[in-house]
């Protein structure tokens, strides 16, 4: 049964929107008005919350009994299904991480339980679920106004209680007025591609001829490249780029330096390819695992386990994202990698092919180095002991 909704206030602190508004009125710095929705026309902001939030939602989820796996609960079922009617498993865990990205109080998901197991996932729009923090920092929570237990609750939030847009909202700020800036110039077209010198100066009659006349020589696309012809010592000066232009290109891309700093992404990985290269890109997505993703996947981790699980499973079971996805390298690096652990006995070759997604074989749960051939051993005993 669902939960009906109810005119009531929420008792979730003030929404990041309306925070955003009070501090509008109240600031004067750039960062004082950005919110979820602004900060989204902002490209690296854009490009960081759907890399993380589809990077997550991209890896198989399942639930571990230590290290085995468990392939039958409703949960799983719902995760790697539909959550509800309306909605995926991809598409629920992508929005629950991009809603933690962007709001300081993160994404919250009702579970909806049958005879104590849950049957759908609920994310309700923002301000349906609030919440309110007691002293000792436990969380209480409602539904439209109605009480809920904590464990009905999927809660996946950021660290300091504040997402990585509030903490980069004065970054987030300077590029907003940069965009802006760089629109209204070339909206007004305050940048001209050249100017015509005359060395005497020349009549309103003399300037509507020569105007004239080089556009019909040199505008539209039928007239570029032609060769354009000056008189009475008129010059041609091609603008070109100032240090101030220079300068400006260069705070804007230190802008994405910023903003990927919150969000733990390197510059490259949000498009700035002028410090990447083919040689690091390896290590980059290694490092773009560890320290932007890893974070939240042990977050929806532990939120999926206080919610999905009952107090019997939350002793033994938890939930656990297959990171392999991520970290897989190129079939040659991944099969030196395989056939040294297979030769150091580490591994045997049926579990070798499990990472490759193929079927075990016969014989494979074997261990040994299946790169050398060991022949039969010499006994070498005397040639007397042999005849005995």
């Amino acid at each position: 049964m669902r939960i009906p909704f109810f005119s009531t206030k929420s008792i979730s602190p003030i929404p990041d929107d309306d925070a955003a508004l009070l501090e509008a009125f109240t600031g004067s710095t750039p960062g004082a008005g950005v919110t979820a929705q602004s900060a989204l026309h902002v490209a690296p902001v854009a490009a960081a919350v759907k890399l993380i939030s589809e990077s997550c939602a991209a890896l198989d989820v399942n639930i571990v009994d230590g290290e085995e796996r468990v392939n039958e609960h409703p949960a799983l079922t719902l995760l790697r299904g539909q959550v509800n009617g309306w909605t995926s498993g991809y598409d629920f865990i992508r929005d629950m991480v991009a809603e933690a990205l962007l709001h300081d109080s993160g994404a919250m998901a009702w579970v909806n339980r049958v005879q104590g197991e849950p049957r759908e996932i609920i994310n309700y729009r923002r301000g349906t679920i609030g919440y309110q923090e007691e002293e000792t920092r436990e969380l209480t929570y409602r539904v439209s106004g109605r009480p809920v237990p904590a464990s009905d609750i999927v809660h996946l939030r950021g660290p300091f209680q504040k997402c990585p847009v509030s903490l980069a909202r004065e970054a987030i700020g300077a590029a907003l007025v940069m965009e802006a800036h760089a629109s209204r110039l070339f909206k007004n077209g305050a940048r001209p591609g050249g100017v015509i010198e005359v060395p005497k100066g020349i009549g309103e009659k003399s300037w509507k001829a020569m105007k004239a006349g080089w556009r019909a020589a040199q505008e539209g696309a039928d007239n570029t490249g032609k060769t354009a012809i000056l008189f009475d010592g008129a010059t041609f000066k091609q603008m070109q780029l100032s240090s101030v232009d220079a300068q400006f290109l260069e705070m804007r891309r230190f802008q994405i330096e910023e903003i990927g700093r919150a969000f733990n992404v390197s510059p490259g990985m949000l498009g700035d390819l002028t410090k990447s290269s083919y040689a690091n890109a390896s290590q980059k997505q290694l490092e773009f695992l560890q320290y932007a993703v890893e974070p939240w996947l042990k977050a929806l981790e532990g939120a999926l386990d206080r919610a999905l699980l009952s107090d019997e499973e939350r002793g033994r079971l938890h939930f656990k994202f297959d990171r392999d996805d991520l970290t897989r390298a190129s079939l040659t690096e991944r099969a030196t990698a395989i056939n040294s652990l297979i030769a150091s006995e580490t591994i045997n070759p049926n579990e070798g092919r499990e990472w490759l997604g193929l079927p075990p074989y016969e014989g494979g749960d074997e261990y040994g180095n299946r790169n050398i051939t060991v022949k039969p051993a010499n006994d070498n005993r005397p040639a007397d002991e042999e005849a005995a």
